[in-house]
């Protein structure tokens, strides 16, 4: 959904211009991925209890091919095929995307979808520190912490404070050595360690978001709205409170994109509500519909969603310069062109997924069972 929003500027100008009025494709995609995250992630951690194995399974699973796509899209820039985003040059600039938090350090990704990944990587930090405190189903009172939060204090916090009262490179440096510390001291089980992160990760989508303090703490809302709805699953929740707190949620939610985003946009306001109302009306049907078998077709789409999500922009790109279309030549685009960019997408896609994302899986399965024999030869610290 995001590729085809993204790839409807060049090849569907006049339709992409009309759906905006009342749908945002983008926003719908994402939103319904960080649902299913705030679903699935915890999960993860849960089943097995190991903060360790946690993040080598995370960190192995996203970080080979975001070190790909990233470095695809370096190498066009230095050819002019690809377009800066801005942010600080140089080593500085690595080390606040090595930290996948750059869109919360005032730094545009390299790639333009990179932003989803900040939150995400927030989102892993929020997850750990209440594990690690033994709060981690309180989910319900999270999502609404954060629901709450960001209608109140949307149009009151300012973007990128930190960056810009502070010096921006230090906070760079000093976000980079918490999480690096928090990583380390969370998977050898000290408390401390997961608070750290926690509070790294409340601190940067507070005060130092790109977009509006607003918007983020709404996209945690949303994700922790996730993990709500598998405890329902779990027994871990009543149902009754899980349907209370969902409207209060989504009434948040909705709110917040209208009075403290949009402002007096009121078509934006309009497409933020459809949008945000489709999202949680798909992720419901796919709930429901989970236990019903699924074509093969669907399910590999699925599992190399990723590949698809990151290496999209790489090929947009690409085809700019090879068939001149874009931003920088308009046309009443390109029926064909699109086709062709959807077919190239989804071959590379899966040659990326297979080569790429499959090896790294397995690998990070088998770290994760040999420090899983390791550490229980170990006495957890608890400070």
């Amino acid at each position: 959904m995001v590729a085809v929003h993204h790839a409807s500027y060049d090849y569907m100008p006049r339709a992409r211009e009309v759906m905006l009025q009342w749908f945002d494709p983008g926003t719908y995609g994402v939103m319904v991925f960080f649902l299913v995250s705030g679903y699935i992630i915890p999960a993860s951690l849960e089943r097995s209890g190991s903060v360790r194995r946690f993040w080598i399974s995370r960190l192995v699973r996203i970080y080979p091919l975001w070190v790909l796509a990233c470095s695809v899209a370096a190498a066009l820039m230095s050819a002019g095929i690809y377009r800066s985003r801005g942010g600080p040059g140089g080593l500085i600039a690595v080390v606040a995307h090595m930290t996948m938090l750059q869109d919360l350090l005032a730094v545009h990704g390299i790639l333009n979808v990179l932003w989803t990944l900040s939150y995400e990587m927030a989102f892993y930090l929020l997850t750990v520190a209440l594990f690690m405190l033994g709060i981690h189903r309180r989910s319900i009172t999270v999502a609404l912490v954060f629901s709450i939060a960001g209608l109140l204090l949307g149009g009151i916090l300012p973007t990128a404070a930190l960056s810009r009262e502070w010096d921006g490179d230090m906070v760079i440096v000093i976000t980079a050595i918490a999480m690096a510390g928090t990583v380390v001291l969370a998977s050898r089980r000290y408390v401390f360690g997961g608070v750290l992160g926690g509070v790294l990760a409340l601190a940067l989508v507070l005060l130092n978001g790109r977009v509006s303090p607003g918007e983020g703490l709404v996209i945690l809302a949303v994700m922790f709205t996730g993990t709500a709805i598998y405890r329902v699953e779990r027994a871990q929740i009543g149902r009754r409170a899980m349907a209370s707190a969902l409207g209060v949620v989504l009434a948040a939610t909705l709110a917040t994109g209208v009075w403290r985003v949009y402002g007096q946009d009121t078509q934006a306001q309009r497409a933020w509500c459809l949008t945000i109302v489709s999202a949680a009306v798909t992720f419901g049907l796919g709930l429901a519909l989970r236990r019903r078998r699924i074509t093969r077709s669907l399910t590999l789409l699925g599992r190399m969603s990723y590949s698809v999500y990151l290496l999209h922009p790489v090929l947009l790109a690409v085809m700019r310069v090879t068939f001149g279309n874009g931003p920088d030549r308009p046309s009443h685009g390109s029926l064909p062109l699109l086709i062709l960019f959807v077919s190239v997408l989804l071959v590379s896609s899966w040659t990326v997924w297979r080569m790429v994302e499959v090896p790294m899986q397995r690998l990070g399965h088998r770290l994760a069972v040999t420090s899983d024999e390791k550490e229980r030869t170990k006495v957890a610290p608890i400070l």
